[in-house]
């Protein structure tokens, strides 16, 4: 699944550099494939700049730069990532037409396929498989069954000059979103093909829940809760600094536990409501839910939501299917932070 926002290179590659444009934190990766098989090449995780002037070319140019470069890549090919602030995602039922045609019947009348006049927009689509009424098929006029990925033609256009400035030939910008179900199907293939699981990705500011159903997109949903929320929570809570307070989420003495669960209980709330709304909806139970991002790779706050979420609760390894070719002082440290590289991995891929 690609969605890509960007594209009229229409060039093929065998390796790219993505960047996954974080509000706290950037995350990139290099990744190549042979055959039928991906290697990592180096990845690295970067605070994001504060950009006073808001997100304006030359200092995003700047920030590539010394993202890629510190990974000393040689790649010349890049794709970036949005997150769910400056993306959306959602499902449609539109003509079943071509999907250059959709695109362009989204741009003239997005209101009328999502409710929402989107005329600045720059659009995508992925067909999903149509479950048509008995009698349906092959009728004129019959619906299709899409995911529809919109985001800001401005910022998109503003993305591919940064790329371009900073020296690399951008092939593609995506939704964060598609991220983790990329990733999550060649990690885990059987889980993904044959299980109704939910995916949830803990941001700085944002959470997003999606439900896979037997390896369909079945559901997405962004939740305005992230760990920058539990770090101030704790910060009043403890009446201590927040950088006391981001300290405290990474050992987690007992005492700050009790503090954990009753922040993290309305996250949990709405996640539980999430599949509730699933549940309903496909007379289908999810079996599982598994974690990434940043938060997810303490084990704490995992067993926290899965308290409120009644489902087993895990963090997945997104790096698992990917053959290791990354330099001495990163393989040690891989396993560790690869639940944070989850939406970069899983946005590489869909660019071969």
């Amino acid at each position: 699944m690609a969605l890509p926002f960007l594209n009229g290179f229409n060039r093929k590659t065998d390796e790219i550099v993505l960047v996954d444009l974080g509000v706290k934190l950037t995350k990139a990766v290099h990744i190549s494939r042979r055959g039928g098989g991906y290697s990592l090449h180096s990845y690295t995780i970067q605070e994001t700049p504060l950009f006073e002037k808001g997100l304006n070319v030359e200092d995003v140019a700047e920030h590539l730069k010394k993202v890629i470069q510190s990974m000393e890549s040689k790649c010349r090919f890049v794709g970036l990532a949005i997150g769910v602030g400056d993306s959306l995602l959602r499902h449609a039922d539109m003509p079943a037409v071509p999907v250059h045609d959709m695109r362009t019947m989204l741009r003239y009348s997005s209101k009328n396929y999502l409710q929402q006049d989107l005329s600045d927009c720059v659009f995508d689509c992925h067909m999903l498989p149509f479950r048509a009424k008995e009698g349906d098929e092959g009728k004129p006029g019959s619906k299709a069954r899409v995911l529809v990925g919109a985001a800001k033609k401005a910022l998109v256009d503003d993305l591919a000059a940064a790329a371009k400035k900073a020296g690399y030939v951008p092939l593609q910008v995506v939704p964060g979103f598609i991220g983790p179900p990329n990733a999550f199907e060649l990690a885990r293939p059987e889980e993904f093909a044959q299980e109704s699981v939910a995916l949830v990705e803990i941001g700085h500011k944002n959470t997003t829940i999606t439900v896979l159903y037997e390896g369909e997109l079945a559901l997405s949903r962004v939740v305005s809760f992230g760990s920058e929320r539990l770090t101030i929570g704790l910060a009043d809570a403890m009446g201590i600094s927040e950088e006391e307070a981001e300290g405290a989420k990474i050992t987690m003495p007992p005492e700050v536990e009790a503090y954990l669960v009753a922040l993290l209980s309305p996250l949990g709330r709405e996640l539980r409501a999430s599949i509730d709304f699933f549940d309903h909806q496909h007379d289908k139970s999810v079996s599982r839910a598994f974690f990434s991002g940043g938060a997810a790779c303490n084990a704490k706050i995992v067993e926290a939501l899965q308290t409120e979420m009644m489902v087993p609760c895990e963090t997945w390894n997104p790096t698992s299917f990917l053959a290791t070719k990354l330099p001495p002082q990163q393989i040690g440290e891989v396993e560790q932070i690869a639940p944070q590289l989850g939406v970069a991995i899983g946005a590489a891929i869909s660019v071969f």
